[in-house]
């Protein structure tokens, strides 16, 4: 049990000083729903519910949504909103407690490949970044999350900087800066993929919905 919200227990100075390597998968919500086909049943109207419920502006949301994913329907969009709302934005609440409080203290990441199981929606859904961290692509029970041949290269680049993150705190990326007056590149985030890249601040527009809506 957590007697307090975690980033204001990071900024009220009552967590260990630690440095921390925080992200989420680019579709987490898709394993909850493509594998079961509740994801064909979503549509607008629920898309809509969703985001009142969580405190944003429909239209709005949906409009910032989908500006952000143009080859989405409904299902694609509603799937973006809880992924942001369950595990996006929490993250980035955590490593911006720990940028505010010590600076250089958060790496923030990404995990965005797909891989081609159940016809390519499945995405870059939860738990899919595990045996790329931990470097056990061999395992056959992980075919039907990632397939058969996932890329080597890829698990390697992820289990190095984990490793190189416990070892050195240093993941291999610069750290995370939420500071409004610092410069554009900031918010660094490294976008695992093939190839990864380093991002400064991946889709502003959807993360900026959500501040005064998602602790």
């Amino acid at each position: 049990m957590l007697p307090r919200h975690p980033a204001a227990a990071v900024t009220d100075g009552q967590t260990p000083d630690i440095d921390i390597l925080v992200g989420t998968n680019s579709d987490e919500f898709r394993l909850f729903t493509v594998p079961t086909g509740l994801f064909d049943l979503i549509t607008e109207p629920l898309a809509r519910a969703v985001a009142a419920g969580y405190g944003l502006d429909p239209q709005t949301a949906l409009a910032v949504y989908r500006a952000g994913h143009p080859d989405d329907g409904f299902a694609g969009l509603h799937h973006q909103l809880v992924t942001d709302w369950f595990y996006r934005i929490p993250a980035l609440r955590l490593a911006e407690a720990y940028a505010g409080r010590r600076p250089g203290s958060a790496f923030v990441y990404e995990f965005a490949w797909q891989p081609p199981t159940f016809d390519g929606r499945l995405g870059a859904c939860h738990a899919a970044e595990l045996p790329f961290v931990f470097d056990t692509l061999d395992e056959k029970g992980l075919a039907g999350l990632i397939s058969t041949s996932p890329p080597a290269e890829l698990a390697s680049a992820m289990h190095s900087a984990w490793v190189a993150f416990a070892a050195t705190g240093d993941p291999g990326w610069r750290a995370y800066s939420a500071n409004r007056t610092a410069k554009a590149d900031s918010r660094a985030t490294m976008i695992f993929d093939v190839p990864s890249a380093l991002v400064s601040d991946p889709r502003p527009a959807e993360r900026e919905l959500w501040q005064d809506a998602r602790r």
